[in-house]
C-alpha cells in the first residue's frame, strides 16, 4: 500500500523560504474563519427512475465537468466473480448499438455464436479443474494443459473474433467526444465505486447526456472475452511483475479476514478467466441499474435546463426491479498481531497496517489529523526517523477511510546500515508519544491549516470538484464535501491522544517486513547448506 498521505511542497532550506511559509501560515490562521466556511453550492435533484443529480454551476469557464458514479466495486463481488467490476469499467467503452460497429445484427449475431461455443468450454475447463484437484496437471491457465477439445474451440472461437474484428470501429466512443472538443475521457475501480467522467464544451452538454444515457441504456459488451484477457494482463503488468505487487495483495488478504476488502479490485488469476458474459450481464442488471447511479455536473449550465435535459435522455432507461444488495460480511475483531517476512527485488522497508474505521465514523476526522502530524515532510517520521535518528530514507502515514471498514497505514524505507525493524521501532515510538502526550496546539493548528488550504485548492476549478463529488458519493455521501472540513478543524488535542489509543495496539496491527532478496553471488554454496 503506498502512502497518500497529502503532502505539501518542501521549499528551500534557506531562511527566507521558511520565513516566508511561516507568513503563509500566520495568515491562513487570520483567513480560516473564511475559509473553513467555503461551500460547494451542490443542488440535488431525482430522476423518476431513481437515479440522482448532483448539479453544480459555475460560470468561470465555459465548459462543463461530467461524470456518473456506479454504487458498485470489488467489495460487492463474491468469490469466483472477483474482478468483475473493473471488468466494467473496461467494458463500458465498447460501444452501443450504433456506436463501435459498422453492422449490429452481423456482430449480433457473431456474439451469440461466441456465447454458445465459450459454454461448451466452459464445460472442458470443468473437466480440467477435475484433473488439477486431482494432481494431474500443475496449472489451469497454461495451454500445454488444456483438452484436446478446449483446444479445438478455442480455435473456433479465435475465428469468429477475427470474423467480429472486420466490422468494429475501434475506440469510436473516444473519437465522437475529442471531435466535439471533449477532453480527459476516463474512469476507474475501487472497492466501493465505479467511476467515469469526462470535460466537455458548456455547448456540447446535451452530446454528453446522449452519449452517457446511450451506454447505460443500450450497452454492446463486445469483444468481452478479448477484453477479458486485456484485464488479465493488466493486472499481470501492475501486479504479478512488480517488486511488490504479489506481496502487497498477500498482505492485503491478510490483514482483512472476512471483508470482501480481501481481495484486489483486478481479481484473483483464477477468477478472471472464468467469468461469464451472463455472469457479466447479471451483473449489470443488478448494480448499473437507474437507482443505483448518481450523475454529477460540473460547470456552465442552469441546473433546472441541466435536470430537464438529463429527464429527456436517462429517464428513457427503465428504473431497476430490485434494490442493490448491501456488503453484509463485515471484518471480524482482529485478536493477535499477524507479520509477513518478505524477500523482494526492493529496498528493506517496513509496511504496517492497523484496523480503524470507516467513511464519516466520528474518529476517522481525528485519525486524519494524526496522520498528518506524523506524515509528510514536516511530520515527525520524516523529522524523527529520516532527519533525526537517520534509519530511514523516507517515512509515510495514512488514513484510509472506505464505505464499509478503514485502515491505517504507516511504514517507511531502511537507510543502508539499518534494518527495516529499525524503521518500524521508530514508528511505534512515535505513536506512543502521541498517545502519552497531547499535541501542541501549535503543531496540531498548522496541520488544520494544511487541511483548509488543500480544501480551498481543490474547490478552484470544475474537474478537481467533480473528482471530491465522485469520490465523497462513492464513499456513502457527498454532503462530506462540505461537512468533513468543520468536523477536521473541531478535533482537539485530546481526540488525537485518544484515537491514538484506541486504534494503535499490537493486537490490531499487520507488519510487513521486507528484505532484499539475496542475488546469485549471496545464496549459500552447497557445502554451506546444513541436512
Amino acid at each position: 500500500m503506498a502512502n497518500t498521505a497529502n503532502g505539501e511542497r518542501f521549499m528551500s532550506s534557506n531562511f527566507s523560504a521558511r520565513h516566508l511559509l511561516t507568513s503563509i501560515l500566520l495568515a491562513l490562521v487570520v483567513w480560516l474563519p473564511g475559509l473553513s466556511a467555503q461551500q460547494v453550492p451542490v443542488v440535488e435533484r431525482q430522476l423518476a427512475n431513481g437515479m440522482r443529480l448532483l448539479l453544480v454551476e459555475r460560470h468561470d469557464e465555459p465548459s462543463v465537468a461530467g461524470g456518473w458514479v456506479a454504487h458498485v466495486g470489488s467489495s460487492n463481488e463474491h468469490p469466483g466473480m472477483t474482478g468483475i467490476a473493473h471488468l466494467f469499467e473496461h467494458m463500458m467503452f465498447k460501444g452501443t448499438p450504433t456506436i463501435g460497429t459498422k453492422d449490429y445484427s452481423k456482430d449480433m449475431d457473431i456474439i451469440a455464436k461466441q456465447e454458445r461455443i465459450r459454454d461448451e468450454m466452459r464445460a472442458e475447463e470443468r473437466k480440467m479443474r477435475v484433473l488439477y484437484r486431482h494432481g494431474e496437471i500443475d496449472d489451469l491457465l497454461k495451454p500445454e494443459n488444456k483438452t484436446e477439445r478446449y483446444k479445438a474451440l478455442e480455435k473456433e472461437f479465435n475465428k469468429l473474433i477475427a470474423e467480429q474484428r472486420e466490422i468494429l470501429v475501434k475506440n469510436e466512443f473516444d473519437r465522437i467526444y475529442s471531435g466535439q472538443g471533449g477532453s480527459g475521457m476516463n474512469a476507474f475501480t475501487s472497492e466501493d465505486m465505479t467511476a467515469y467522467f469526462i470535460n466537455v464544451p458548456a455547448n456540447k452538454l446535451e452530446l454528453w447526456m446522449w452519449m452517457e444515457s446511450e451506454r447505460l441504456w443500450h450497452p454492446v459488451f463486445r469483444e468481452f472475452y478479448a477484453e477479458r484477457d486485456v484485464v488479465f494482463e493488466e493486472r499481470r503488468m501492475r501486479t504479478d511483475s512488480t517488486p511488490l505487487g504479489k506481496f502487497e495483495e498477500q498482505l492485503n488478504a491478510m490483514f482483512w479476514e472476512s471483508s470482501p476488502y480481501s481481495w484486489p479490485v483486478v481479481g484473483w488469476p483464477s477468477d478472471i478467466p472464468a467469468i461469464s458474459k451472463a455472469q457479466a450481464d447479471d451483473f449489470y442488471a443488478t448494480f448499473y441499474a437507474p437507482q443505483n447511479l448518481t450523475l454529477i455536473l460540473i460547470g456552465d449550465f442552469k441546473p433546472d435546463e441541466a435536470q430537464a435535459m438529463a429527464a429527456r435522455y436517462f429517464e428513457r432507461i427503465p428504473r431497476g426491479p430490485k434494490a442493490a444488495p448491501d456488503v453484509v460480511t463485515l471484518e471480524v475483531k482482529q485478536m493477535a498481531e499477524k507479520r509477513m517476512n518478505a524477500e523482494a527485488d526492493t529496498n528493506p522497508q517496513v509496511d504496517i497496517l492497523w484496523h480503524t474505521v470507516a467513511f464519516e465514523h466520528k474518529d476517522s476526522y481525528a485519525l486524519q489529523i494524526l496522520s498528518q502530524i506524523l506524515s509528510t515532510r514536516t511530520g515527525r517520521l520524516y523529522k524523527g526517523l529520516v532527519l533525526g535518528s537517520g534509519v530511514a530514507t523516507s517515512a509515510y502515514a495514512n488514513q484510509g477511510s472506505q464505505k464499509w471498514a478503514g485502515y491505517f497505514n504507516a511504514g517507511g524505507e531502511a537507510r543502508e546500515g539499518h534494518s527495516p525493524q529499525e524503521v518500524e521501532q521508530g514508528i511505534y515510538g512515535n505513536i506512543e508519544k502521541l498517545k502519552k502526550e497531547e499535541v501542541p496546539a501549535e503543531e496540531l493548528q498548522k496541520v488544520k491549516n494544511n487541511f483548509a488550504a488543500a480544501e480551498y485548492r481543490r474547490l478552484t476549478a470544475n474537474f478537481p470538484i467533480l473528482m471530491q463529488l465522485i469520490h465523497t458519493d462513492g464513499e456513502g455521501d457527498w454532503r462530506e464535501i462540505n461537512d468533513a472540513g468543520p468536523k477536521i478543524q473541531g478535533v482537539s488535542a485530546a481526540d488525537v491522544m485518544r484515537v491514538a489509543n484506541t486504534y494503535f495496539t499490537k493486537d490490531n496491527r499487520t507488519v510487513a517486513i521486507y528484505t532484499r532478496k539475496p542475488g546469485p553471488s549471496q545464496q549459500p554454496k552447497p557445502e554451506q547448506v546444513k541436512p
